[in-house]
């Protein structure tokens, strides 16, 4: 059966899961529609899902309309979560973006379309809640082409906008729609420059080959609650999304996008197979398939429902080291999904937060034993076991360190203890330094292994980078190798326990014994010469920041100016507009003030409380992750895990505790 799978994606309480609810009844897979508020949803099984009434993790179900089967991804829409939609993106065919009608277009509803419309991605909006008081249609339609896409197309349009008794018609495409078309189309634009109207047939046509392409964006409206829309949203999914493609008789090739633990602790995965087929009892590089099951399939779950291919997202069992973000097939030739996963990364800011956590009742082993296993569902959060049976996670917001607690202490029976999150800084090297470390000259060290690096800024986000001025095969390949790949992960923890970024460091000298010399010596050497490098060369401190865009009513503009400013903002652009919709200013409009700029992420939640008091609740604010700038005061290092390779007795110490 011809597959389709699509994410349902939107800012937090757009109506996202609903939507999916009645998706679901609509297309008969459910009988009765669930309740987000009493927690009776389909894809939000989760105990603490079903009790904050978000969505945390990706969750999958299937319907079918006519003779296709859609398989819908459930993502998170609070951005604590981002994580989650990363890995829904990079296994979709297509998506529906959901926006309030009432609400509008929000922060993360552009972060969101920014990344599908750059990947893109095939996407469908949906205008929800047009039944509620307050909701908008020509005027939401209007910053929808302002804010997220000139491309979007109207192909509903709603009566009676922000009643009970609101209602949805499909509309005939206009001549302002053939002009979007017509930037993308020949056929459209020749008409045109004739001065004739395309056909209607015509412009649907170009409709449905610009959206599987990623270039239009037709946009519906309607109720997830009372079904109004909905069904011209599902003939959208049938009628304009491209099917998902694949060779079955190729090599197998897919991606684990999802996990989920079951109460014993067994592992499902999902994984959405791009190429060949997976089957029950099939060795997998990551173990044998005990159990599978073909989402949507006839007769899912029995013994017949064994095969998963291209184009399937598959329920797996018995893979038990498997991790979200592992791959079935080669890495060799350009993968897709890795491929997607890094420009959609490109978009979402790594977590900007780091919490420190132990056991309440001491058992340290038990808890990072626990924060492992959920790093397997969640790798962003990359915990590190810390001295005194502490360990530490990377957070995205207060809330996801809220579901870790709760998750730790009913799934896994460990009472945890959190500390006050804080900033997640970085280093980067502000001179060049150079240190070496020679066996024959200076055996103090205890390692049979000579090395010198020299350390130095890299260019802009650049990340890493190792470099040879030593002949290559001065070493053995394994000592190369290995002295490598301790220094990039060595890099983790700078002079401050920072990572370290945007460095170039250089093997300058090296030396070994045939005789003595074992590839140990220098995984231990490596940390020490690079930190007394690194110290040479100095480093500075840098913080994320946010970019910003705020309007507020000119009378506030000046007290607005100062709060900003006082938190660290720097304004980059203002702009005074005057909105002559609202009727005001001796009857000639509104006046507002557009501010633009950036400042610390650790300072935007504080901004956004005081926005409202100092604008009578006008203020219109949009940030998103963006860069870093250097502190004003360096703040406390951070805990380090590596015994500080700088203190070379102490650092001897750790190594002799490890082992």
């Amino acid at each position: 059966m011809p597959t389709v799978n699509i994410g349902i994606l939107a800012h937090v309480d757009a109506g996202k899961t609903s939507l999916t609810e009645r998706l679901l009844f609509e297309t008969g897979v459910i009988g009765r529609l669930g309740s987000v508020d009493a927690g009776t949803t389909q894809t939000d099984r989760g105990e603490i899902e079903r009790r904050r009434g978000i969505t945390i993790k990706s969750a999958v179900a299937a319907f079918e309309v006519g003779d296709l089967r859609v398989n819908l991804i459930d993502t998170p829409g609070h951005s604590d979560f981002v994580a989650e939609v990363e890995r829904a993106l990079g296994v979709l065919d297509g998506a529906v973006l959901v926006l309030s009608a009432v609400e509008g277009v929000q922060a993360h509803t552009r972060r969101l379309m920014k990344t599908l419309r750059r990947l893109r991605v095939p996407t469908l909006l949906f205008v929800n809640k047009i039944d509620r008081v307050g909701a908008r249609d020509a005027g939401l339609l209007a910053d929808v082409r302002r804010l997220l896409t000139p491309a979007a197309v109207a192909v509903t349009a709603v009566e009676a906008v922000g009643t009970k008794a609101a209602a949805v018609r499909a509309v005939a495409l206009g001549a302002r729609d053939a002009e979007r078309l017509a930037e993308r189309d020949e056929g459209i634009l020749a008409a045109l420059v004739e001065d004739r109207m395309p056909g209607e047939a015509a412009l649907r046509a170009a409709l449905r080959t610009q959206t599987a392409r990623g270039e239009a964006y037709p946009v519906y409206f309607g109720s997830a609650i009372t079904g109004v829309g909905v069904g011209e949203l599902v003939a959208g999914v049938r009628d304009l999304l491209p099917r998902a493609g694949g060779d079955a008789g190729a090599e197998l090739r897919g991606t684990v996008f999802a996990i989920e633990r079951g109460r014993a602790g067994e592992k499902t995965a999902y994984v959405r197979v791009r190429d060949g087929e997976l089957r029950t009892r099939d060795r997998t590089e990551h173990g044998t398939v005990t159990a599978l099951e073909v989402v949507g399939a006839a007769g899912a779950g029995a013994p017949g429902a064994v095969t998963a291919g291209p184009g399937d997202i598959a329920k797996v069992r018995g893979l038990a080291g498997i991790r979200v973000g592992d791959r079935f097939g080669s890495t060799e030739d350009t993968d897709t999904d890795t491929d997607t996963m890094k420009s959609v990364q490109a978009d979402f800011a790594a977590p900007s937060l780091e919490t420190v956590v132990r056991a309440a009742n001491g058992d340290a082993t038990r808890l990072h034993a626990a924060l492992v296993e959920l790093a397997g569902q969640d790798p962003l959060i990359s915990t590190r076991a810390l001295p005194g049976g502490q360990s530490s996670v990377l957070l995205y917001g207060e809330v996801q360190k809220e579901v870790i607690a709760t998750t730790l202490a009913e799934e896994y029976g460990v009472e945890a203890v959190f500390e006050p999150s804080r900033t997640v800084y970085t280093e980067r090297p502000t001179g060049v330094g150079e240190y070496e470390e020679d066996m024959n000259h200076n055996p103090s060290t205890r390692f049979r292994a000579t090395l010198g690096f020299r350390v130095e800024p890299g260019a802009p986000d650049t990340g890493r980078v190792f470099r040879y001025e030593t002949e290559l095969g001065a070493l053995p390949l394994v000592f190369h190798r290995t002295t490598e790949e301790t220094v990039l992960r060595a890099l983790e923890q700078g002079l401050d326990g920072w990572p370290v970024t945007d460095v170039t460091v250089t093997m300058i000298h090296s030396g070994f014994c045939s005789v003595t010399s074992v590839a140990g010596d220098y995984r231990k050497l490596a940390p020490f010469v690079l930190m007394r490098a690194l110290e040479a060369a100095g480093t500075e401190v840098y913080e994320p920041c946010h970019a910003f865009d705020l309007d507020v009513p000119a009378d506030t503009v000046s007290a607005v100016l100062s709060m900003v400013i006082a938190h660290e903002a720097q304004i980059v652009e203002s702009t005074q507009l005057v909105d002559p919709v609202r009727v005001g200013a001796s009857e000639g409009g509104i006046a507002t003030w557009t501010l633009r700029g950036n400042l610390p992420a650790r300072s935007v939640q504080d901004v956004e409380k005081l926005l409202p008091g100092l604008t009578r609740g006008e203020a219109v604010w949009l940030s998103h992750a963006a860069g870093d700038r250097r502190v004003r005061t360096r703040p406390e290092p951070r805990l380090r895990t590596d015994g500080d390779p700088r203190e070379l007795d102490a650092y001897l110490r750790h190594l002799a505790l490890e082992g």
